[in-house]
């Protein structure tokens, strides 16, 4: 309740109703800070430097180990209702979703050109990848599965190199061919 908040918190009721029109909007603001962590974490593991497979194997750890280091904001990031959220919270959320593209793509344009992933949508390619260690974290996130979802890293990252790095790709670090 506003009431738990605000005490937790130690703000009075006109103090909350300042910065928030309701606890919905706390969430919303709350979810919309957590995803930019969460998305700066994945951003910063790739960049021009990387070849596809290393590229592809630090954005799987960079998911893995923010899920396990940022547990509590994990659950509220990927287990939340969003269903009654404001246009405003979707589309600050679209925004967000669209800068992960776009760095996510800085690195994975010049490999795409040079052959070295596979060709395949932004989308596809990004599911391939994250998705496999997004259901197995969803597991670890609910109590389903017990061991650290880094435990299972090499199997995924071998998955994820299977379905979206070309195969002959250069097992390099970062360069140009």
């Amino acid at each position: 309740t506003v009431a738990e908040i605000r005490s937790r918190a130690r703000a009075s009721n006109g103090s909350f109703f300042h910065f928030f029109a309701s606890k919905k909007e706390l969430a919303g603001t709350l979810f919309l800070e957590i995803l930019q962590a969460y998305h700066a974490a994945i951003i910063t593991s790739v960049d021009e430097t990387r070849g596809a497979a290393e590229g592809v194997a630090r954005l799987i750890h960079a998911h893995l180990d923010w899920v396990v280091t940022s547990r509590r904001e994990a659950r509220f990031l990927f287990e939340i209702s969003r269903s009654e959220w404001s246009a405003e919270v979707r589309g600050a959320q679209r925004a967000e979703n669209a800068r992960l593209a776009d760095g996510i793509e800085r690195w994975r344009a010049p490999l795409l050109a040079r052959g070295e992933l596979l060709p395949m949508s932004a989308v596809l390619f990004f599911s391939q990848v994250i998705g496999p260690a997004q259901i197995f974290c969803r597991a670890y996130l609910s109590g389903r599965e017990h061991g650290d979802p880094r435990e299972q890293v090499e199997t995924l990252i071998a998955c994820a190199i299977r379905a979206v790095v070309a195969p002959g790709a250069p097992e390099r670090t970062g360069g140009t061919s």
